[in-house]
């Protein structure tokens, strides 16, 4: 954009302290310094948003792609199971049957859920806790109080 060479630059440093004056040369160069880091931080915030902002958009248009996908290849093994399932009825010769007409629910029968016993085997046993002085039960606080009162105020 312009062209500074040396010659230039000796050139506006000799007018500049002609100019402003070797007393106050150095607080303005500070001054000058300082608001051209403060541009350059600015710009480089600025190149650094937008490239965010490009990212941003092409992971958007990655993520609608992959929805896409995902959403064809949904609809392509369902379109294939009811094929399947049609070639089924049909190789068969019969009539499809009912859950009631083979002789069993839909739903499983209630089953009440037995304890794990891998768990219980790796339990640590109560003897073990009790010479370790584990705490296996949780006492109220008026359970605490009433049992390690001490005698002398029952």
């Amino acid at each position: 954009m312009f062209d500074l060479d040396i010659s230039k630059l000796a050139l506006i440093g000799a007018v500049a302290l002609v100019v402003i004056g070797p007393e106050k040369l150095p607080r303005v160069a500070r001054t000058a310094g300082t608001l051209l880091g403060k541009a350059q931080r600015y710009i480089s915030d600025v190149k650094a948003e937008v490239n965010r902002s490009m990212e941003l958009d092409e992971l958007k248009r990655m993520k609608e792609t992959m929805e896409d996908a995902a959403k064809d290849v949904n609809q392509t093994i369902r379109d294939s199971a009811s094929d399947f399932e049609k070639s089924w009825a049909d190789s068969s010769g019969e009539t499809a049957l009912t859950h009631d007409d083979v002789g069993f629910s839909p739903v499983p029968e209630y089953r009440h859920p037995k304890k794990n016993w891998r768990l219980k085997q790796g339990a640590v046993p109560n003897w073990y806790k009790a010479r370790a002085g584990v705490r296996t039960k949780a006492l109220s606080g008026a359970a605490r109080v009433a049992r390690y009162r001490p005698t002398s105020f029952k």
